[in-house]
């Protein structure tokens, strides 16, 4: 199993490029990565489940959905859709997507594939992964894995 968590780089719903996880200072990262236009619910519940035990007092949240290498013109559409669905400021500034060779991804973090959501805790300073795991996490999880 991996150690570190790779560098990405991508730009957040407002087209601000982020590097990942090396823009994040200050406190750990939770990173919930998304494959399928259908984990949008499991991620807007891990983001719930999280957000009610105050999760971004000690850590940065953020969501990346990874996204196959497109055409900069298939990429435009694709980043004004997901702007056009989601006006909240802080979610768009959290949202982080990520157009990558996705087999490449998925080996560098061992994935084995694109069925699930899954969520990572990353140190801010090493870059070392804390924690890791696959679908949709409770509070009371979150709790022991996140907070202990």
């Amino acid at each position: 199993m991996p150690n570190l968590f790779p560098t990405l780089v991508g730009k957040n719903l407002n087209k601000q490029k982020i590097t990942i996880p090396e823009d994040f200072s200050n406190k750990d990262i939770i990173i919930i990565i998304a494959f399928q236009r259908w984990h949008q619910p499991l991620v807007d519940t891990i983001i719930t489940n999280l957000e009610q035990i105050n999760i971004e007092d000690r850590y940065h949240l953020i969501e990346v959905p990874v996204v196959s290498q497109l055409s900069i013109f298939r990429r435009m559409r694709l980043d004004a859709i997901m702007r056009a669905g989601i006006r909240d400021p802080q979610i768009r500034q959290r949202t982080i997507t990520v157009y990558t060779d996705k087999d490449e991804f998925k080996q560098k973090l061992e994935i084995p594939n694109e069925d699930e959501v899954h969520w990572f805790s990353v140190s801010h300073s090493s870059k070392e992964i804390l924690s890791r795991g696959s679908g949709v996490i409770s509070s009371k999880e979150a709790e022991i894995v996140f907070l202990n």
